[in-house]
């Protein structure tokens, strides 16, 4: 049986990117994404459901997102689900699902969530993880229409 474990994700960040290191030097970057859905229930009433997922990158995709994200940004994240568990102190076990970054997508400028771009200023670079080496260069230069999203 073939198993397929990819994510696409867009939403906002919930807080700035917290960077730690593996004892061998590696950085590690967490950070919260929010991802909102919208819908009508029959009686036609207007809902919205928030979802709260944590998001895990390493290497220089982990300093390049504490460099440039902040809470509020608006973000892609690629990447594949990863299932931890542990004790707490307390003696319990714990577990969740995690995002595992493998692309971050930067949208909006910088200061600005949800903004296509300033004048005068470049956009952030799309950084993948070392997986994909060539992917380390910047993105073109937006959406032509400058618009946010095209979907």
């Amino acid at each position: 049986m073939v198993s397929i474990n990819t994510v696409i994700l867009g939403g906002n960040l919930t807080r700035d990117p917290e960077v730690r290191y593996t004892p061998q030097g590696t950085p590690v970057a967490t950070f919260g994404l929010a991802v909102n859905r919208a819908y009508k229930t029959k009686d036609g009433e207007q809902k919205e459901e928030v979802c709260f997922i944590e998001i895990e990158t390493w290497g220089r995709q982990a300093e390049i997102c504490e460099q440039y994200l902040r809470k509020g940004r608006p973000v892609l994240v690629e990447g594949n689900l990863k299932y931890d568990t542990w004790e707490s102190n307390d003696g319990q076990k714990r577990s969740r699902h995690k995002v595992r970054a493998n692309r971050v997508q930067f949208l909006g400028a910088p200061g600005r969530p949800g903004a296509s771009g300033q004048e005068g200023m470049a956009p952030p670079p799309a950084i993948e993880n070392e997986v994909y080496p060539d992917s380390l260069t910047p993105p073109p230069g937006g959406f032509p229409d400058g618009g946010d999203v095209p979907f």
